[in-house]
């Protein structure tokens, strides 16, 4: 397991670690789980532990093996059963047992008619033996403005996967993409004994989700998608499309400025300001000092990707912390966004963290492709537009993308269901949702993510109705905030 000094300098990367093991044996066929009691674990009573091993590589099938943490919580309604709900969590490295754990009252009355069962994904086994060589950052990420800039990131992000390869001793830094993730998801299938299951996914949970979808369409009873990455037009597009909303939701925090006299920036054009910030801080970067983070310099890029965030917070609590950050930082004081943006700017560059994601193709092909990009961020979002941070990270991958961005097989898909926050994750996912005939996403119109994991009512309830009765709800509907 990983000691606590480990667990403190990933926490920014990760949000759940697993018991899973790496072991060794010959291979064998799916079997059914052997579930027991969750023994000294603080889990709901009721809930069941198993594992499931699964192969390293999925194209040599004998050899390695990992194994896979799995839950689950028998249906209450057993006479009534129809059978089996598999989440599927984000992150990349989220633990869906703790998904489970934390959602699993919200789920009751799917639980009626349905075992809900859950799993700690290959990322989760990979995060829990990470090597230190990986938990490196291979630099601060910064936007790159020049070709000479973008091949010094290049080379130093290629020297951080590199160690990190070398020193892996599990086998996995080459098979997380997610369609070797989609590959375990169907081994769970076969061994809960389900001629088709039925998915419930959040967040980058869509990426393994799409993948199974092009993989085994007909294995698919239902599929619930919420908040979800949109893997068939890709990462680029997908960032594209949420720029659009950041200026809307920025429109928001200014119009609640205007309003509330106890806003540092009340009675100014927050606009311009934020906007006279970032560009002066491209000009002349802001020096900080971060607790966590060291000394450092922020640029208006910097400010772009990591300083807003959409959710207001309890009490608007996070936009009066955003107000007054910004107030600090014209006044050349930028220690309201230290530890954001040098925490975001190093995290992205631990290689660690994006061998599970680069293998999906989140990075750029070359330099060319990153100034199309930004020219078309800057024209779609003026406050936010710039390179994308995501992509920035997997730069230098030394392997072949595994799990590129492509179509789905939609004639052999059943409708699916999503759902989003209108504030934010809403375009990706009915981005996606609308690629399959007779699909609806639902909009959820407030700050969110991961709906079903905040226990968001309204959202469960289209999702359970769809789930047990394979009915979605009209186009067009929305659930108010809650």
């Amino acid at each position: 397991m990983m000691t606590t000094e480990r667990r403190r300098r990933y926490a920014a990367l990760l949000t759940g670690l697993t018991l899973a093991s790496l072991t060794w044996p010959a291979p064998a066929a799916a079997r059914e789980p052997l579930w027991r009691d969750c023994a000294g674990r603080d889990l709901p009573a009721d809930m069941r532990c198993a594992t499931i091993e699964v192969p390293v590589d999925w194209a040599e099938a004998g050899g390695p093996r990992i194994t896979l943490d799995l839950v689950r919580l028998p249906a209450t309604e057993p006479a009534r059963r129809i059978g089996s709900v598999l989440g599927v969590p984000g992150g990349p490295g989220a633990s869906g047992v703790e998904d489970l754990k934390r959602a699993a009252a919200g789920l009751a009355d799917l639980r009626r008619r349905f075992d809900l069962v859950a799993y700690d994904p290959r990322t989760s086994v990979w995060l829990d033996r990470l090597p230190p060589a990986c938990l490196e950052p291979a630099t601060t990420l910064s936007e790159p403005v020049s070709r000479t800039d973008y091949r010094a990131l290049t080379e130093a992000m290629a020297a951080g996967f590199a160690a990190c390869r070398e020193a892996d001793t599990t086998g996995l830094f080459a098979t997380m993409d997610s369609l070797s993730v989609a590959k375990d998801m169907d081994a769970i299938r076969r061994a809960l004994g389900e001629e088709r299951l039925s998915f419930m996914a959040n967040s980058y949970g869509g990426a393994p989700a799409v993948a199974y979808a092009r993989l085994f369409p007909r294995r698919i009873r239902a599929m619930y998608l919420d908040g979800t990455a949109n893997h068939v037009d890709g990462w680029l597009t997908q960032t594209l499309r949420t720029l659009p909303v950041m200026e809307e939701t920025l429109t928001r925090f200014a119009a609640w400025c205007a309003a509330t006299p106890a806003c540092a920036l009340h009675g100014q054009d927050v606009k311009a300001v934020w906007r006279e910030l970032t560009e002066g801080a491209d000009r002349t970067p802001i020096r900080v000092t971060s607790p966590h983070f060291g000394e450092g310099e922020l640029t208006g890029w910097h400010l772009r990707s990591f300083g807003f965030t959409a959710d207001p917070g309890p009490g608007n609590a996070r936009w009066s912390a955003f107000a007054d950050a910004i107030a600090k930082a014209v006044r050349g004081d930028g220690s309201g966004f230290a530890d954001a943006a040098l925490g975001n700017a190093r995290a992205w560059a631990t290689p660690g963290a994006l061998a599970m994601t680069c293998g999906d193709g989140r990075g750029y092909t070359g330099y060319a492709q990153l100034e199309e990009f930004r020219r078309q961020a800057r024209q779609a979002s003026p406050n936010f537009g710039g390179a994308a941070f995501d992509a920035l990270g997997c730069t230098g991958w030394p392997l072949r993308v595994a799990n590129p961005p492509r179509p789905l097989p939609t004639r052999e898909l059943p409708p699916l269901l999503g759902a989003g926050s209108m504030w934010g994750d809403y375009v990706w996912t009915e981005s996606l949702i609308r690629k399959v005939p007779g699909s609806v996403t639902v909009g959820y119109d407030g700050p969110g993510h991961a709906l079903y994991l905040w226990g968001k009512k309204c959202p469960i309830r289209y999702a359970t109705t769809y789930l047990t009765d394979l009915r979605l709800p009209p186009p067009g509907t929305v659930c108010p905030a809650e």
